[in-house]
């Protein structure tokens, strides 16, 4: 029987062995340290003295799986899982491991069911994005490419800026993600008031040129919600220090839509405001603020207070002001047609 180890690890037990052979070694005692014949002993010094000692690599067992079951497979699972008759969109190891039995009758423990997820299919498990039932995602590819280049070409013949505008808040509750903890004890976050909220504005704006790209932003004093005169404050502050045209796009709320901005717009002519199409903050790169910020730079964060959370918050947008290649990586993952 081939004993157990990889092929190099095999290797190097057969010549530790010719090794004490010749030094003399009795070939009776080598034969019981490695747990071998003697003849195995004189079989491995004639292959040495070929260089053919080397250990074949054990071929393991053969897939039961085969690549046209892997291919058949991953069409099943494409369906979703309510298509088989879950009542929710959920993939386990356990579920498909149902499905490969029902398909190819075969059985498999859930851990090899991952490897053959990882391996064989290139499936990862991840977290899935939710999208608003309302949601058309024809309408949305469409804005994209037909809507959008308009926009930007009108930009261009009025020198003016584009401007990404998003808000959001930031809460003393934080923004949870897996993290690695001893098993069987899983982590506490403390928080204190579970109401605090700090909401924030960000602007992120292109140059008629497409040559330099900043940011803007403002955070409104705590448990304060931005309304018409607050948007409006923003936009005054952005046109005032880009001193020129711009071109606003940012989502269709109701405060983008509320007197106050209308009045805004019609008094500043230079001023032009394009919505993007609903449901779709993928499309904004100012929402890839507040997801960088959020769940690559803070999360899990648990602030012992509302002054704590402001200082850090501002810390990091600080630290996007001086960060163009991020900014320009925003606008790279909304994936809309405009040269940086």
């Amino acid at each position: 029987m081939r004993p157990k180890g990889s092929a190099d690890e095999l290797e190097r037990r057969r010549l530790h062995a010719v090794g004490l052979l010749e030094r003399g070694e009795p070939r009776q005692l080598v034969a019981r340290i490695f747990g071998v014949r003697p003849g195995t002993l004189s079989r491995w010094k004639r292959l040495a003295r070929a260089g053919a000692l080397k250990a074949k690599p054990h071929a393991g067992p053969s897939n039961r799986l085969s690549d046209d079951d892997c291919r058949e497979l991953e069409t099943l699972l494409l369906k979703g899982a309510v298509a088989h008759g879950w009542v929710n969109d959920l993939w386990t190891a356990a579920r498909v491991g149902h499905v490969i039995e029902k398909r190819f009758a075969i059985k498999y423990h859930p851990s090899h069911i991952s490897r053959i997820l990882q391996a064989r299919l290139n499936w990862t498990c991840q977290k899935p994005e939710q999208h608003y039932k309302g949601r058309d995602d024809k309408v949305i590819a469409r804005w994209v490419v037909e809507n959008f280049p308009i926009i930007a070409s009108d930009a261009a013949a009025r020198g003016a800026w584009i401007v990404f505008i998003d808000e959001t808040g930031f809460m003393l509750v934080p923004t949870v993600r897996r993290t690695y903890a001893p098993r069987g004890q899983t982590p506490v976050h403390r928080t204190g008031d579970p109401h605090g909220r700090i909401s924030g504005a960000g602007a992120i704006a292109i140059s008629p040129g497409r040559d330099r790209i900043r940011l803007w932003y403002a955070l409104l004093t705590d448990q304060v919600n931005f309304r018409g005169p607050s948007v409006v404050q923003f936009l005054q502050d952005v046109w005032s220090e880009l001193g020129g045209p711009m071109t606003v796009l940012w989502d269709q709320i109701p405060i983008h839509e509320c007197v106050q901005v209308t009045a805004f717009l019609a008094a500043h002519p230079d001023v032009v405001a394009e919505p993007f199409p609903p449901y779709a903050p993928e499309l904004n790169p100012a929402d890839g603020i507040w997801r960088y910020i959020k769940y690559g730079r803070l999360p899990n964060y648990t602030p012992y207070d509302m002054g704590e959370l402001r200082g850090k918050v501002t810390e990091e947008l600080d630290r996007l002001k001086e960060s163009p290649a991020l900014l320009k990586s925003f606008v790279r993952f909304a994936r809309l047609p405009i040269q940086l």
